[in-house]
């Protein structure tokens, strides 16, 4: 159900105010998210990879306690976008207050490592210079297909400049 709803909401919004597509891409209508053949191969893909995979329904700032001292954890963060004034996230999402400033500390307690995504925000650059982690900014396009630049805050991002 989840799919179904994500390939055929606005941008793949699933918050409840979300939109269905009304022209999509190029006024492709749903056929600009929903290609059948592309789909199946993704979810095949992640099968084969599914047993090295867990989902855990829960709080994120728990888990990243619980397994920060493990080296081979690998944290992938996707915080809402709230951090300096930002609304993004609490337009998007449920539970959308969160403790930024907590979020990068904890962070910096992590044996192994992490990817975090965040909205090109001075406040969050800040806050990752404050904890001695790298940025980079990536190009991205909205729903709206306006360019932007997106912002990966991680302890060696080196791996992007190759």
């Amino acid at each position: 159900m989840i799919l179904l709803k994500n390939r055929t909401a606005h941008g793949g919004i699933l918050a409840g105010g979300a939109g269905i597509i009304k022209h999509g891409e190029n006024g492709k209508g749903l056929h600009s998210r929903w290609y059948p053949d592309t789909i199946a191969k993704r979810i095949k893909a992640i099968e084969s990879v599914l047993h090295k995979v867990r989902f855990i329904h829960g709080d994120g700032f728990d888990l990243m306690e619980k397994y920060k001292m493990r080296t081979d954890a690998v944290f992938f963060i996707d915080p809402p976008y709230t951090a300096g004034g930002k609304r993004a996230g609490s337009r998007l999402y449920h539970h959308y207050e969160m403790d930024h400033e907590r979020l990068f500390a904890l962070c910096k307690d992590i044996r192994g490592d992490f990817l975090m995504t965040y909205d090109n925000a001075v406040e969050v650059r800040q806050l990752a210079e404050r904890h001695g982690f790298e940025t980079r900014l990536v190009p991205m396009k909205n729903t709206h297909h306006a360019k932007l630049n997106e912002l990966l805050v991680g302890k060696n991002l080196a791996w992007l400049d190759k």
